[in-house]
């Protein structure tokens, strides 16, 4: 993400390569196309601006674009809510000087804390953008027990999802589990693209994970907000769980995450055996065997 014109470029170059002119609403003169999808001359002309205003923009010169012309390329583009947001936030990037890096929020306040402790039956933690966990509840580090185990610190799930093997069986949607995780890193470079933190993650990642580098390569963004997660946990089995994604206004960057199953269902149940497994493992840390006692048979 240092270099932002190159973001710029390849991101709206495979924007504009996935869209035919077809799907554009554009007619279609000669048989022989030397690009996939539009021509530039056809985006600037969707957008309404010169040719050579939009080249341009795709050369990665988004500084000083005004908010109507970037919503105009985005129509234009087709692009979705994330990817809409994704490039206001490259936009923004390439306007402003390198801002001071900001400290890394490694903690949460005591008061975010107390609220994930009040939820005794539901799953929960917050992390930050770069899906670093920073606190949890004692539901939390039960469901998500698999990636705390992993001894890499800080606890990071975009980690964990390329780097542990055994992410393939938690995860039993692993393959969109990856796709997503990377789309979603990628959001987070565009509104921090000068986050130390994160280039060092991306750098890790793309280092040590064919399959991470496969689905960087593919411009792809989009938010993390609802949906359901299918698990399968080492302890209780497969659980189906609906999760919902907070942003915290007191803690700008960081969000919550409440996993939930529909009441009588098995993933309700499965997580009942999860709650009495976790207090008996707080239980045993709490309260060790003395060392040297006879092991039970």
């Amino acid at each position: 993400m240092s270099d932002m014109r190159g973001e710029v470029r390849e991101f709206l170059s495979s924007r504009r390569a996935r869209i035919s002119p077809e799907a554009a609403g554009l007619p279609v003169y000669g048989g022989n196309r030397r690009v996939p999808g539009l021509r530039r001359e056809e985006v600037a002309l969707l957008t309404g601006v010169s040719v050579d205003y939009y080249i341009r923009l795709e050369r990665g010169n988004l500084a000083g674009v005004s908010d109507s012309v970037l919503d105009a390329l985005a129509r234009a583009l087709r692009l979705d809510e994330a990817e809409q947001q994704h490039l206001h936030d490259l936009a923004r990037a390439a306007g402003q000087p390198r801002p001071r890096a900001p400290r890394p929020a490694t903690a949460v306040k005591a008061a975010v804390q107390q609220v994930l402790d009040a939820m005794t039956d539901a799953p929960a933690w917050v992390r930050n953008g770069r899906h670093d966990i920073l606190a949890t509840n004692r539901m939390g580090r039960a469901l998500y027990s698999p990636v705390f185990d992993d001894p890499r610190r800080p606890v990071n799930t975009t980690r964990f999802v390329y780097l542990n093997p055994a992410a393939r069986s938690f995860w039993r949607d692993y393959d969109r589990i990856a796709k997503d995780a990377a789309a979603m890193l990628r959001m987070e470079a565009g509104r921090t693209p000068h986050d130390a933190a994160l280039i060092t993650l991306i750098g890790e990642l793309s280092t040590q994970s064919e399959l991470f580098r496969q689905e960087w390569a593919s411009r792809d963004v989009m938010f993390h907000r609802s949906g359901v997660k299918r698990l399968h946990h080492p302890i209780v089995g497969d659980l189906d769980l609906n999760y919902e994604s907070m942003e915290l206004p007191s803690e700008p960057g960081l969000v919550m995450n409440v996993y939930t199953a529909p009441s009588g269902s098995p993933s309700a149940d499965a997580l009942a055996m999860l709650a009495s497994w976790a207090a008996t493992q707080e239980e045993a840390a709490a309260h060790p065997a003395p060392s040297g006692a006879a092991e039970l048979p």
